[in-house]
């Protein structure tokens, strides 16, 4: 197979660069209006929210005097409360979004229509050792979905491989000519291996982009884990054609195929919660969302002529080489004046998930990572408001678990202080009557039932939108099934969350002191986790949450039954991090109808073909 062979030839198209423009300025006039109005709005719920929380619990403080301590402890949690809120918010916009069932501001095609002859479009995969069966399944379904519509001629698909391992280069080679000769695919499915691995998959991109990018007027973009039905990719190019202003379209991919419990869990997450949170961040960011880089579309020209990444300088972790370059590339096509939406009502959109913690883990530390160095890029010349707000999201993700164990651990050493301190009921002055402690239970109850409704209010109008729905109920398997399965699921949600706090917390502190991290291709097939793996990533965190429940206990009991929430589940890491990577376990809930989602209830043509391909495949 000749390097000439398997690449598509270099040749000149009408799609060379043209002149384009910003958005137009009465276009950018009701935009800017409709996107001030409703920030405004949302932003102002949030700031009240936040503000009634936190005068609350500064009262609640102030009992016990506000020292230095005390008022670390204010600190951190007006910031936690505010992050709470704005989930809380965007939920809240998202549910009244969601009975609407469309956003006038950017109205789609409810047509598959036709693509003009003259326009042309890559699919593109960059792929970095990874199982070929999965690459080969993929691509096949997609192909023969798209095959269906009738409008394969206007698209190209590119495998673009970064792999250096031996043994994934030849099954890389083999499964395309494979799947060329399996869909007579020669001449629009071409492969191109890299020899040189620079910048990771952004420079992969980089380098189709420098190569054949003139010759496509739109690419979509694929991770190794993604499947879309062929339908939604016309649709996605209709879109595009029918709003010049639109520079990136991402979709809201759902969960599919999982198997063992942690990722069944995530997966019925993504289907129960996802849509209510996507049409929630579109009511607020607008044209400034996001672009997680796969299971989108991208308008070419202007993607070469602004997206190219700088370098920043000085070091890790705010220096280097840009890692998470998705959104600093949506970044950039907004502030050249084109618009980056997030389509969440487009269907047939899908992905895989890590299928254990720890690869979990290992993903989120990657993301970190990159994420940190996005709050030197909040402050770029021309950056949009969203995107500034969105860089500063991304690190919220990491950074409140840093805070939640801050909160924590400033909480016990404000209980430790308190012990050791004497109380003096009467001063050195004489009086008749002491000095009582003043305690603000009424308050303290109060404020927990308001930040627990913050976070179970979401769950419970994710339930409500589904249960209106005669379609998305029997996708769920019925409403009595998807309540158990919401319950079962907060109660699991609530054991990992502290395993997931603790290596956040740790992740955020490596990247601020600078260390340095090789990433590797991720594991996307079933896998569980050994005691012994268990043991080595969680014993730390075990032996801590020993130390700190002793503390706590010795101190103060009522403070140890707070944290008992927290330090159970660290106590017991290891064990549970076994637990919820065995694949019987999900098959076992699955079998008595427990976290289904509509991919599993009513699976999609494509999604049906696409697991009797891997099925084949992999025996």
């Amino acid at each position: 197979m000749s390097g000439q062979f398997k690449q598509p030839p270099l040749r000149r198209s009408s799609m060379a660069y043209r002149p384009f423009r910003p958005l137009a300025s009465s276009l950018n006039s009701r935009r800017g209006l409709i996107l001030t109005c409703r920030r405004s709005f949302f932003f102002s719920l949030v700031a009240v929210s936040t503000y009634l929380a936190a005068s609350t619990f500064i009262t609640i403080m102030s009992a016990g005097g506000l020292s230095f301590l005390a008022w670390a402890i204010i600190a951190t949690f007006i910031f936690l409360f505010g992050w709470i809120s704005i989930n809380f918010w965007t939920v809240i916009f998202g549910f009244f979004l969601g009975l609407r069932k469309k956003d006038e501001a950017l109205p789609l095609p409810t047509d598959v229509l036709p693509i003009v002859p003259e326009t042309r479009i890559a699919l593109i995969m960059p792929v970095y050792n990874e199982e070929m069966a999965r690459i080969y399944s993929s691509l096949r379904a997609t192909y023969e979905s798209l095959a269906a519509t009738g409008q394969l001629e206007r698209f190209d698909f590119f495998i673009l491989s970064d792999s250096v391992q031996g043994d994934s280069v030849l099954m890389e080679e083999t499964a395309w000519s494979s799947l060329c000769h399996d869909v007579d695919g020669f001449g629009r499915i071409f492969y191109r291996r890299r020899k040189l691995r620079i910048h990771k998959k952004s420079g992969n991109v980089s380098d189709f982009c420098r190569r054949w990018g003139s010759q496509y007027k739109y690419m979509i973009t694929f991770d190794a884990d993604s499947l879309m039905e062929g339908e939604l990719l016309v649709r996605m190019v209709n879109v595009m054609e029918a709003r010049a202003d639109i520079g990136i379209l991402q979709t809201a991919p759902m969960a599919m195929n999982q198997t063992s419990l942690i990722s069944r869990l995530q997966q019925f997450s993504s289907h129960v919660y996802g849509p209510l949170f996507f049409s929630g961040l579109r009511f607020w960011q607008l044209d400034e969302s996001g672009f997680w880089g796969h299971n989108a579309i991208v308008r070419v020209a202007p993607f070469i002529k602004y997206c190219a990444l700088p370098r920043l300088s000085g070091g890790p972790p705010f220096g280097g080489e840009i890692l998470s370059h998705d959104f600093v590339e949506a970044a950039l096509m907004r502030r050249a004046g084109w618009g980056v939406w997030l389509a969440y009502e487009l269907e047939g959109s899908y992905e895989e998930l890590p299928p254990n913690l720890l690869e979990e883990l290992e993903r989120d530390r990657r993301w970190c990572q990159g994420n940190i160095q996005h709050l030197r890029l909040m402050f770029m010349p021309g950056i949009a408001f969203g995107h500034r707000l969105l860089f500063l999201n991304g690190n919220l993700f990491y950074f409140s678990s840093f805070l939640w164990f801050m909160l924590l651990v400033l909480m016990t050493v404000h209980a430790v202080a308190n012990f050791m301190h004497t109380t003096v009921y009467f001063s050195a002055e004489r009086t008749l009557f002491p000095h009582w402690p003043v305690q603000y239970r009424a308050l303290s109850i109060q404020l927990l039932m308001a930040t627990s409704a913050c976070l179970f209010i979401p769950k419970i109008l994710s339930v409500v939108l589904i249960a209106l729905s005669p379609r998305k109920r029997a996708g769920f398997g019925g409403v009595p099934r998807l309540f158990i399965s919401v319950v079962l699921e907060t109660i699991f949600s609530t054991l990992l969350a502290p395993l997931r706090m603790i290596f956040h917390t740790w992740y955020v502190v490596l990247n601020l002191i600078g260390q340095k991290l090789v990433w590797k291709s991720q594991e996307r097939h079933s896998k569980r986790t050994s005691f012994y793996e268990a043991l080595r990533a969680h014993w730390p965190g075990s032996l801590g949450a020993l130390i700190w429940a002793g503390i706590a206990y010795a101190v103060n009991k009522t403070l140890f039954w707070w944290v008992s929430v927290i330090v159970i589940p660290l106590l017991f890491a290891v064990p549970i991090s076994v637990f919820f990577s065995y694949t019987s376990l999900g098959i076992f809930f699955r079998q008595h109808s427990l976290f289904l989602t509509p991919v599993e209830v009513a699976p999609s043509k494509v999604l049906r073909r696409y697991q009797e391909l891997f099925f084949k495949n992999i025996k």
